[in-house]
């Protein structure tokens, strides 16, 4: 596995707007169609990543608690399925089935929605206020697959209590680290490109 440090927009950021089809409720779902939310956390995932596999038994829980406090949650699939045929729509709703995802999880088939957020990594997380603008960008917690750190979700965790709470953006902000989002031949993004 390739580790992929996070690009790490600049706060402030306005979010990218998208709609793409939910493998879970074969619905076309819309960023921002909720005007009344309290902020928006959008994770870049896929199935096979270790990075997310380490991530599984805590953030589908805690994703599901933080919408119950308004905070809308969108989880997005960037990887080329050709390639990694694990990380297809079939596949990402048994995913989101067997961990009881209560949020959309997104196939973004053209990687433009990627490519639009500057994503780089499985997961890579970004959290806008209610205004849409980027609050916290980076990673989970420290812990890592193979590591002795239990997973938390600690850094996340205390951006979404900031924001809920109308506190300044956390001052340090660590970068996401994970597998390199899987582009499709030809497709990889200019901010890759040397």
């Amino acid at each position: 596995m390739v580790a992929t440090n996070s690009c790490m927009l600049p706060i402030g950021t306005k979010s990218p707007t998208f709609s793409l089809p939910d493998v879970l409720s074969n619905k076309e779902i819309h960023l921002a169609s909720n005007k009344h939310a309290n902020g928006y956390l959008i994770a870049f995932i896929c199935n096979h990543c270790p990075f997310v596999i380490h991530l599984l038994e805590h953030f589908p829980n805690y994703f599901n608690k933080i919408k119950e406090a308004g905070i809308d949650v969108f989880t997005i699939s960037s990887n080329d399925i050709v390639k990694y045929p694990q990380d297809s729509p079939h596949k990402m709703r048994q995913l989101g089935l067997d961990y009881n995802f209560e949020f959309p999880y997104l196939y973004d088939e053209s990687q433009q929605v990627a490519k639009s957020f500057t994503a780089s990594c499985t997961p890579d997380f970004f959290l806008f206020d209610e205004n849409l603008e980027l609050f916290y960008r980076g990673r989970y917690d420290a812990s890592r697959p193979g590591s002795r750190d239990g997973v938390s979700g600690k850094d996340l965790l205390g951006a979404v209590d900031a924001l809920l709470k109308k506190e300044k953006a956390p001052a340090i902000q660590l970068p996401s680290i994970g597998c390199n989002i899987k582009w499709r031949p030809g497709n990889e993004p200019n901010y890759f490109k040397k």
